[in-house]
């Protein structure tokens, strides 16, 4: 049998893909921050490794459904520029 893949939904572009495949967006007790582990506790929400589905995510306010809360426009603004820096590597 082979090993099942873990898939995840992106709250950008709402394609199933797998985890290895998506950056975790985590909402910790202080602030939502990239989580590019996957291992640091907290409520978890995942996007493409590109800043068109975080622009997707922004606008259907994807990240806000899945916290349950508003997402300030500066948090978009920091996660953006950390995902870009990821797509450079």
């Amino acid at each position: 049998m082979s090993k099942k893949i873990p898939l995840r939904q992106c709250v950008g572009c709402g394609e199933m893909k797998s985890k290895k495949d998506m950056i975790r967006v985590l909402k910790t007790e202080d602030a939502i921050i990239l989580d590019t582990t996957g291992k640091k506790n907290g409520r978890g929400a995942y996007v493409c490794k590109n800043a068109e589905c975080l622009k997707k995510a922004k606008k259907s306010k994807g990240l806000d459904k899945s916290f349950k809360m508003a997402i300030s426009d500066e948090v978009y603004d920091s996660l953006t520029k950390e995902i870009e820096a990821f797509e450079s590597e």
